[in-house]
């Protein structure tokens, strides 16, 4: 039992070993260098759809900016327009009754 178990450290050793050297071997760091390049390609791709989708928004949010501000001035237009049409009903109402009490009373 006891030489198994040296004989499954000293296989893990050599395991070990060679992978390290399998990992700072020349053509492992080619393809280290490759995949990094190819994570950095990816990260200027993301970053200029990052900014094109900023600039998209920020588009939008002037826009609706711009949107509500007509509405504003719509809805301000509005209210003017209705404090006219009450001033001017008010006068029709008067001008009416005045035109009434000449019909009632043709003598004054």
């Amino acid at each position: 039992m006891k030489l198994k178990g040296w004989g499954l450290f000293a296989l893990g050793t050599l395991f070990g070993l060679e992978g390290i050297k399998l990992l700072s071997s020349k053509d492992a760091k080619k393809l280290y260098a490759r995949c990094t390049a190819g994570v950095l390609r990816a990260k200027d791709s993301v970053l200029d759809q990052v900014t094109i989708l900023q600039e998209n928004c920020t588009d939008i949010y002037e826009e609706a900016k711009a949107i509500n501000e007509e509405a504003k001035e719509i809805n301000e237009e509005s209210k003017e327009i209705n404090e006219e049409a009450k001033v001017i009903n008010e006068e029709s109402k008067v001008i009416k009754e005045e035109s009434e009490k000449k019909e009632e009373d043709p003598e004054e």
